[in-house]
């Protein structure tokens, strides 16, 4: 119930949020590069030709040389990069740029190069990342959006968990796979692949859209709040905290990433100490004295500050000896004696990485130096939040991946939209197989066809549904009931009766149609009012009780007086042939246009042989191999499910054909169709090889209970290898347990086996089996315990305990822990007088008595021969006929024999 929550919570969020979080994602892998994106469009701006045998013009000279030029420009700082054809940037004060405009300045003539051209275009991508241009309310938007993000991917690892184990398997892209299975391979691969990184985009992210959440990282990382952080200038937003991690990049200078190029999302360098200036964006100390003192607008003359500047520019590169890539000088505002500036290591770690000083040009010191590589891990974090977040923290290689990361999420949204069309597609075919209903207008003078199934493993339920759709459509009342629930009145009340019913084991009646048998079939009726037909579903590998429970309704019917409109169609392990001679024969009968029955053709998965280990070696009986096997596609079981194989001859079986039909002359594709043919019989001469080809048949198919759920990683099985008296193994078991090698394929589908699901209550459970039937039993418990129900009592049986004991330690360990709060096993080889499963059941009658009294429900699986077959006569005589039809009626006496 927790994964069927988790995966619908997961399927919703991912329709509602996905188009959001794609346009995040693309948004946020263009604006993480946003500083190469301008210098790659306004090269003429960033880089510049290097005259011949000139160095470049000092902070002094730069500014001297700009005064001259424009005595009424106010410069806020100038910034210096140590690149040889790199453009030196002055930040200056601009109306309505609030902190500063940044001029690109030619460091060997002071010439103004070309205006930044795309930065408009980037803050509207910004925008859209982090606020969708929608202001606050888009905030709360991309904020939700981000914490979706994180659940997306815990569920999604939660989800996938249990199906993969191997590193190829979790991270291999299968391209020969196809369809939904390719689909959903590409959302689970990739989506692995991702997750750290849309964690750290989401963890990080969040850091700017919630206070709380901003707090909460502070507090876990021990990091002291900056004041400015906790009590923002109104109206304002720290700097960098619009959204999802774009800071805003007017008004600093531009550009200088790379190569300790101060980057354009950064403020003037200098200006480190609350991560963004206030009142105006001035460079900090200007507040109170400079540009605020109206007519009085400098406290400090030009000469002074030139002065200031070629003190400090000289002094501060011979006392620091550790170079730089790029360093900015605040102009001062006051004649204090001291110039602010931050400078970007020689080799630089981020565009965040940032060192700050004041120089003190009277004293000629350095004063107040902070160095970014002095600080700890959990300070360079918050302080670095926006280079952690776009992953240029971890260096360029880490940066590069983040940002195809951040590309792929459109891919999320878009598998994930076309994996829920095509689930929701399956659903609704599954439903029209039960409730399809043509949109027509019925004959009301035809009379109401009454069609009733049989089903034990749903096939004759779903054929008895697309008969009726096939009427309806033809303007015909269709009534489907199943026949447990057929009542003496709809027999007498009907004169039209269509019966499709499914014979199950050695000849019996499906469970749910023994009550109908009993009560009804047993008695003597008049329905010579009734027109009726029968299809038959069984096996011709059971030859002797081929569809005999079909029959047997058949020869019921007809001794009630009631007319056959045509003879039993009998359908051969669901063969679409056979179903369409039953279409066929109600078109000649009714004289109506009926479509052709659409069934579902069987399909098979591929998988891998992972482990075959021998459970009984030396044991009296014939050989028992627990087999384990995985797939690459998404597939998925439940609890007393059926795997059906698709077995294939063995090379020596091939060779000996060829052999005996002297087909010496095939090539290996002609070989190779013989590896799923029927090679028993063959009429055609051997020298007419295609001819030949026509008259075999394809292998039939085998089934096994499963023992495992999808959880535990891999599907199991427990599987006796068969041997007749000639030596020759068993076509399933031979395929499974001898001719396949590990590591080779295996044809396999998932069979639904509803009359043996398990109870989703903890009502106790009574598992009774013997032999390989402990696999389906297996499932039933290892479901039990994820659901922590230890109401279970397991009775089961083989030859020798020494020898035949199945998985021991696990029954043993399951019994320590409580989850097995009763075990039996009966080995009768190792008495004097055989005892059986069901001896033990009447040995212990009052004990069942009590169970069946608490609400038990009782599982059987096993051999129907000898063990079902007498567990259900001691049932009999423990609970009384009467009582054990009740608990079959009800689901409370479910079995899987074979």
């Amino acid at each position: 119930m927790l994964k069927k929550t988790l995966f619908q919570i997961h399927w919703f969020l991912g329709i509602t949020a996905g188009l959001i979080l794609s346009l995040m994602g693309v948004t946020g892998a263009i604006y993480s590069y946003d500083q190469q994106i301008l210098k790659w469009i306004n090269e003429d701006s960033y880089t510049v030709q290097i005259p011949a045998q000139q160095s470049k013009l000092t902070p002094s000279e730069l500014y001297q040389k700009l005064i001259e030029k424009d005595a009424k420009l106010q410069i806020n700082s100038i910034t210096i990069v140590n690149e040889a054809d790199a453009s030196s940037i002055v930040n200056i004060k601009k109306e309505g740029e609030r902190r500063g405009f940044n001029l690109m300045v030619n460091p060997y003539d002071a010439t103004t190069l070309p205006e930044i051209k795309g930065r408009e275009l980037l803050q509207f991508i910004q925008q859209l990342h982090r606020n969708l241009t929608f202001g606050p309310v888009g905030k709360q938007i991309t904020g939700a959006c981000a914490l979706m993000l994180i659940y997306f991917v815990l569920s999604g690892l939660y989800l996938r968990w249990p199906k993969k184990h191997s590193i190829k398997q979790w991270l291999a892209i299968k391209p020969k796979l196809k369809g939904r299975n390719f689909i959903w391979d590409l959302h689970a691969v990739i989506g692995t692949w991702v997750v750290v990184f849309y964690l750290l985009f989401a963890v990080t992210g969040l850091y700017w859209s919630y206070d709380w959440w901003r707090d909460g990282m502070f507090k876990v990382l021990g990091v002291e709040k900056p004041q400015q952080m906790q009590a923002p200038e109104a109206g304002q937003k720290p700097e960098g905290m619009q959204g999802q991690g774009r800071p805003q990049n007017t008004g600093k200078p531009d550009g200088m990433q790379a190569q300790g190029r101060p980057q354009n999302s950064e403020k003037p360098e200098g200006i480190q100490g609350q991560d963004r200036p206030q009142n105006g964006g001035k460079p900090e100390g200007m507040q109170g004295n400079g540009f605020d003192k109206g007519p009085n607008k400098t406290s400090i003359s030009t000469a002074q500050i030139e002065s200031a500047l070629s003190q400090t520019w000289q002094g501060f590169n011979q006392q620091y000896k550790n170079g730089y890539s790029s360093i900015t000088l605040n102009i001062p505002q006051a004649t204090n004696g001291k110039i602010d500036l931050s400078f970007v290591d020689a080799d630089i770690q981020h565009e965040r990485a940032r060192n700050s000083a004041s120089y003190n040009y009277t004293t000629q010191s350095i004063d107040n130096l902070k160095l970014y590589s002095d600080k700890k891990l959990n300070d360079k974090i918050m302080s670095s939040m926006l280079p952690v977040h776009r992953g240029s923290f971890f260096g360029p290689i880490w940066q590069f991946v983040a940002m195809l990361a951040s590309l792929a999420m459109p891919l999320f949204f878009v598998t994930g939209i076309m994996l829920y069309l095509k689930r929701r597609k399956q659903k609704k075919l599954t439903k029209l197989a039960k409730t399809q209903i043509a949109p027509v207008v019925a004959d009301n003078s035809a009379p109401t066809w009454l069609i009733v199934y049989a089903s034990q493993t749903g096939m004759s339920e779903q054929l008895a549904w697309r008969t009726a759709s096939s009427l309806q459509e033809a303007k015909q009342t269709a009534h489907i009931k199943s026949i447990q629930h057929i009542t003496l009145d709809d027999l007498k009340n009907h004169t039209q009766i269509l019966w499709v019913v499914s014979t199950y084991g050695t000849g019996d009646a499906p469970d749910l149609a023994i009550s109908f048998s009993k009560k009804i079939m047993s008695q003597t009726l008049d329905l010579s009012h009734v027109k009726y037909a029968v299809l038959a579903l069984g096996s011709k590998e059971y030859f002797e009780t081929y569809c005999s429970f079909g029959h047997q309704v058949d020869n019921w019917l007809n001794n009630t007086g009631a007319t056959c409109l045509f003879s039993t169609i009998e359908v051969d392990d669901g063969h679409v042939e056979d179903i369409q001679k039953w279409n066929q024969q109600l078109v000649n009968v009714t004289q109506l246009e009926l479509k052709d029955i659409d069934v579902a053709k069987k399909t098979f998965d591929t998988w891998t042989l992972q482990q075959r280990k021998l459970l009984n070696a030396d044991s009296l009986g014939q050989p028992a191999y627990h087999i384990e096997l995985t797939t690459q596609a998404d597939i998925t079981w439940k609890a007393g499910d059926i795997a059906v194989i698709q077995p294939m001859n063995s090379e020596h079986r091939i060779a000996q054909f060829i052999q005996q039909h002297s087909l010496t002359t095939l090539n290996t594709a002609q070989v190779a169709v013989l590896k799923n043919k029927d090679l028993t019989h063959t009429t055609i001469e051997a020298t007419d090889f295609e001819s030949m080809l026509h008259t075999l048949k394809h292998l039939p198919s085998r089934e096994y209970s499963i023992a495992s759920i999808p959880e535990q990683q891999q599907l199991q099985l427990v599987v006796r290898l068969a041997q007749d008296q000639h030596g020759e193994y068993g076509l399933g078991s031979g395929w499974l347990c001898q001719h396949t090698q590990l590591n080779e394929q295996i044809e396999l589908r998932i069979r639904t086996n509803e009359a043996f699901h398990l109870i989703d209550d903890n009502r106790p459970i009574l598992l009774i089996g013997n032999g390989t039937g402990i696999a389906g039993l297996m499932s039933l418990l290892q479901q039990r315990q994820r659901l922590n129900y230890t109401e279970n009592w397991l009775i089961w049986g083989e030859r020798q305990r020494s020898k035949d004991h199945f998985y021991q330690q696990q029954l043993e360990h399951w019994q320590d822990s409580g989850l097995l709060s009763r075990l039996d096993l009966v080995f009768s080889r190792d008495q004097d007088a055989c005892k059986y499963v069901q001896d033990q059941l009447l040995h212990m009658a009052d004990d069942v008595k009590a169970w069946i009294e608490r609400g038990a429900v009782i599982y059987v699986c096993g051999s129907v021969q000898g063990m079902a077959t007498g567990v259900d006569q001691a049932l009999k005589n423990i609970l009384g006929e009467k009582m054990l039809d009740e608990l079959r009626e009800h689901d409370r006496y479910r079995r899987d024999v074979y």
